[in-house]
């Protein structure tokens, strides 16, 4: 089954020098874009982490530090990325926890003002875990009847989500082939930013979902406590938790002055 498009989506892989979305670095992006009218673009870069690559990191996608020593650095590429992604959804594998954080990450490091409020995602692993509980080799041949070739290879991997998303909604009538439905569904929590730091209430208004203040509203605590502010732009918290802190900030100050 095709999917019902209103606008083009991406679907995107990462291979990395590992799984910290704060500290970890992008050692190969592969995006393919599909759009409303049935055409398709793919594009996949190596890149340069700028930090060396651990042994156990190179085991799994098998891309070393000397593979990428002349490779640009994903700040040479960013805006080549964010071009093809700017005016899309996204989709991967494991990509809500993962792979959208650690390239918003990026990007933001890059000097690129990337967030997700004219977008949504959708998170195929969700889809296959809700209905299967398996792993991405044992989605495409459960779903597609297929092995995947180079397996934790960026480009194979995106492949492989792309055709596993079109089988699944062949195989689940009660799935919407609709992108934003899909989101609702592959969405496992509300929160602000991609690290889950913050969260939502049932009043839809901004709480810290961690340390001393979990469960207590963003603006209480910036109004009780203005240090707490500083603490965090001052640690080593994922930047885009830095951001999304200092746009409740700027909101809570303008509603304050008007």
């Amino acid at each position: 089954m095709e999917l019902k498009l209103n606008k083009p989506i991406c679907f995107f892989d990462l291979e990395t020098t590992g799984i910290d979305v704060a500290k970890d670095r992008i050692v190969e992006i592969s995006i393919f874009k599909v759009f409303p009218n049935g055409n398709k673009e793919s594009k996949t870069w190596l890149v340069n982490p700028t930090i060396s690559i651990p042994p156990q990191s190179t085991a799994i996608h098998g891309i070393s530090n000397e593979k990428v020593a002349n490779e640009p650095t994903f700040n040479e590429l960013a805006s080549q990325v964010y071009n093809m992604i700017k005016d899309s959804d996204l989709a991967g594998y494991n990509s809500d926890r993962f792979d959208i954080p650690l390239l918003a990450e990026e990007l933001l490091r890059a000097g690129v003002d990337f967030d997700m409020k004219n977008r949504v995602s959708v998170d195929v692993q969700t889809i296959f875990h809700k209905m299967e509980e398996r792993t991405l080799s044992a989605a495409l041949k459960f779903y597609c009847n297929k092995k995947i070739e180079n397996a934790h290879s960026a480009e194979a991997d995106t492949m492989a989500t792309y055709e596993i998303m079109k089988a699944q909604l062949d195989r689940y009538p009660e799935l919407t082939n609709d992108i934003k439905s899909l989101s609702e569904f592959t969405t496992r929590k509300k929160i602000a930013d991609f690290a889950g730091m913050i969260a939502f209430d049932d009043d839809n208004d901004e709480i810290f979902a961690f340390g001393k203040h979990k469960g207590v509203k963003v603006d209480k605590v910036l109004e009780t406590e203005p240090g707490y502010f500083s603490w965090i732009q001052n640690a080593d918290f994922p930047l885009y938790t830095k951001k999304v802190l200092t746009a409740i900030k700027l909101r809570k100050l303008n509603n304050k002055f008007n």
